[in-house]
Formats: structure tokens, sequence, C-alpha cells
């Protein structure tokens, strides 16, 4: 395309005294990245990554940078909400064609009805953006009407709304009610309302971590803050190492091995490394494997500030083929992610079931090499963050068995008495965000893990 010539570019101009509106910059980054997540299924960390994110992310300022972000994780915590209420307002349905103007009505609901940004400014933001785009202009009365009823009618429609909408598409509901039961896929719907809390895992010393820091100690001994006051390198006890941020049921499958002082672990799948260093600090000589170069040296810089090392392996994990077996392996596998909807509440509209299948084939896979890793006797643990059972306990079973030479090596009640609660009839384990009930939303929960034991008999 051709810039625009002098004497020419009165658009130009236009766009250009558009974005010297005040937060205007901010609304149409919102809309372009929901525009990606909703659209073209790209993952919201990716856009929002602060080195190598999308470029209209990357443009505005850190303080505008933080307002985006907010904005899109409430429109997608809250999409079928949002979807239900402009609905409302609409004489009939957008068509299928306009979604720019879907977005931008969904990054001003957002503000109006969850965020602290004066209904006025959202309103008013919304109309100039709307005008800005040549595919959304005739749309822009629209726009006001249908944003300023929405500002008069939240006291009276957003709590009864909330209470009749579950925030997900309905590929994963059914999925949910299927695996779980109606009821128990409510709960965890509803658990995905509320952002997750941060979660420490410390050397030692839980109690003294949790006062210092500003939690509580779990019953699992994971230090939780519901919300914290600064950044994570900003807190007590980063600098010197004495803890990792690590959701509280990521950090239960490393303890399944029981005692492996001196033994020789292998890590498949290690990057960012909260398990390795869990491996480290139980005695194992670890072996940390990663196919990302980039993730590596993510967890190289966490062990270096933890005081830690291991050996680090890049390579593809069905290349890999170590010159000695190991007595054990922990394979925490790629996986879908459903398990953190509430870190990341676009995982729901980024992935589809055929994603959620083509995922567990892989895991079968790597499953699959990775007990050709471990000597006769050793153990093995599989483990993912996927709330889908086609990723974990069908998987399990099926891979049982296929398997010749692998047995199960079932999680007995007792064994690690926290756990217990979370303890299947198979001796495996499964987490949900609706477990781990501790009064209010925003300390309660866990992410949604699943983890089994097998032991490698020839």
């Amino acid at each position: 395309m051709r810039p625009p010539r002098r004497g020419h570019s009165g658009k130009a101009r236009k766009e250009a005294g558009d974005e010297t509106v005040a937060g205007l910059a901010s609304r149409k980054g919102a809309a372009r990245l929901l525009a990606a997540v909703i659209d073209a299924r790209t993952p919201l960390d990716g856009l929002t990554d602060s080195e190598h994110g999308h470029p209209q992310y990357k443009a505005l300022d850190a303080r505008d940078r933080a307002l985006v972000r907010a904005i899109l994780v409430t429109a997608l915590r809250h999409r079928m909400t949002i979807t239900g209420l402009l609905a409302k307002r609409l004489e009939k349905p957008l068509p299928p064609n306009a979604t720019a103007l879907s977005h931008i009505l969904h990054v001003a609901a957002a503000q109006i009805l969850f965020l602290d940004i004066p209904d006025s400014a959202a309103v008013d933001l919304a109309v100039t953006h709307a005008k800005s785009d040549p595919r959304t202009l005739r749309f822009s009365g629209l726009v006001n009407g249908v944003l300023r009823s929405l500002a008069r009618a939240k006291e009276a429609e957003l709590a009864p709304a909330l209470a009749a909408t579950s925030e997900a598409p309905q590929w994963f509901s059914e999925r949910l009610a299927a695996a779980y039961g109606a009821d128990k896929a409510r709960a965890i719907l509803a658990a995905h309302r509320h952002e997750a809390p941060v979660d420490f895992t410390v050397k030692s010393d839980p109690a003294l971590w949790a006062e210092r820091l500003g939690g509580v100690v779990l019953p699992i001994g994971t230090v939780r803050v519901e919300k914290l006051q600064a950044s994570v390198t900003d807190q007590p006890g980063f600098a010197e190492g004495a803890w990792w941020v690590q959701d509280a049921a990521a950090s239960l499958p490393a303890r399944l091995f029981g005692d492996i002082k001196g033994l020789r672990v292998a890590d498949l799948c290690a990057a960012p490394g909260g398990k390795t260093v869990q491996l480290i600090l139980a005695g194992a000589n670890v072996t940390a494997v990663d196919t990302s170069k980039n993730r590596l040296a993510r967890l190289k810089q966490n062990l270096e500030r933890l005081g830690l090392s291991a050996e680090l392996v890049q390579t593809d994990l069905l290349d890999y083929r170590p010159a000695e077996l190991f007595d054990a392996v922990l394979l925490d596998a790629p996986c879908s992610s459903t398990g953190t909807v509430r870190r990341h509440p676009d995982v729901p509209w980024t992935k589809t079931m055929a994603d959620v299948e083509k995922l567990a084939a892989l895991q079968s896979r790597l499953l699959a090499h990775a007990v050709t890793l471990v000597r006769s006797g050793g153990r093995i643990v599989f483990s993912n963050c996927s709330l889908d059972p086609i990723e974990g306990e069908d998987l399990f079973r099926a891979f049982l068995a296929e398997t010749p030479g692998v047995i199960a090596d079932p999680i007995q009640a007792g064994e690690f008495a926290d756990l217990d609660p979370f303890l299947t009839p198979d001796g495996t384990l499964r987490t949900t965000p609706a477990d781990l009930a501790l009064g209010s939303p925003g300390i309660s929960g866990l992410d949604g893990f699943f983890a089994a034991r097998m032991r490698r008999v020839a």
C-alpha cells in the first residue's frame, strides 16, 4: 500500500489526531488483541509478552500495558455474561462479519461492568474508536446507545446475568459436565470467574514466609497470597532465592516419588523448573530436559537465583536417549492447559476439542518414550495441567493396558496425608479449581492437575 501523498492525507491526519485522545491507543490495542485471541485463537501471554508481544501492545507505556491486560483478562473471564447483556440491547444480532464492532463493544463493556473506570470514559472512547475505523464508522451511534444503556442498567442486570450464565464456550462446558457432573462443572466454572491467588513453594519454614509475604500456609505446605501489592521480584526472599512461584497443585507431582535422595532423576519437559527445584531439594541428582532453548535458559536463571544446579539438556524428548537409564522419571507433559483458566482465561477460547485430542495423542507418545528412560524397578510420574480425562485418567488407563512392562503404582491413602483429599479410587491424583475451599474465592482453589504413578517392571 502506498503512503498518502502530501496534500491528500486527510484520513491519515484524522487517524493521527485520534491517537492523541487520552486512552484511545490502549482501547484500540485491547480490541486488536481481543480479536487475535477470539478470531485467530492466539494465546494471550504471547500477545502481551514485553519483548516478543504484539507491536500494538509493545508500543504502549507500562501503565497502559497493565490497563490493556486488565481489560482483556476481564473481557475473556466474563465473555458470556458480556455477550448476553450486549445482545439484550441489540434489535438484531450483529452480522457475522462485524467482528471489529463486537470487540469494541466487549472492550468497553468489560470496563463498564467490572473495572474501576468511569462509564463516560469507556463509552466516549469506544465511540471515538468506532468513528476512527472505516469498518465501524457507521455503527458509532449504535455503540453509543448500546453502551449508555448498559451503563444505566448494570446495577439491576449484572448480578442476575452472572447467576444465569456460565463463562465458557459450549465445547468446554460440555466436557466439564461429562467429566465431573453438572454440579462440580458449575463449581469449576464459578471458580474461573476469580483471579487465582499467588502461590509460593518455599525451601523451608512456610510459617515464617507466610508472615513475611502476607499470606497463609495451605494444608499442603504452600504459602498462598491472595493478591500481591508489588511485583514478584520486589517480594522479600526473592533475591536470596528463598522461594519460587508455583501453583500449589503443580507442586504435588514431584512429591509422589517419595524418598529420592541420591537417585538419578530426569525431569522431562522441565521448564520453567519448579518441579526440577523440588527434585533437587529432595536430594536427587537431576537432569532437566526441554526442547526450548529459551525456556531452558529461563530454567537456568531460576536455578541460579535459588543457588541450585542440575544437568540441563536441550533436545526433543522423543529423540532423547541418555547413556545411562534413570532411577526415576517425571513427565509433566504439554497439554491443553484447561486446568489453568483462572490464570489464563483465554484458554477455552483459543483451544478446541480437536486440540485436546491432538495433545492427548502427543502425551501418549511422550509417555511411551519416557518409560524407556527409567531402569527396571524405577518409578515414573506422569502429570499435566488439563481438566479433561482424555489427557488424564483415560489416557493413563489406556496406556497401562497397551504397554507391557509398566504397571500402576497407586498412591496409597495416608502415604501423603495432606494429599488424601485429592486421591481418586484408582490411586491417582486429581485437583480442580473447585477444590480446597478456604472461605473466600480469592484464596481458594487449585489449578486443575492430574498425576499418576507407575513402575517399570521389565
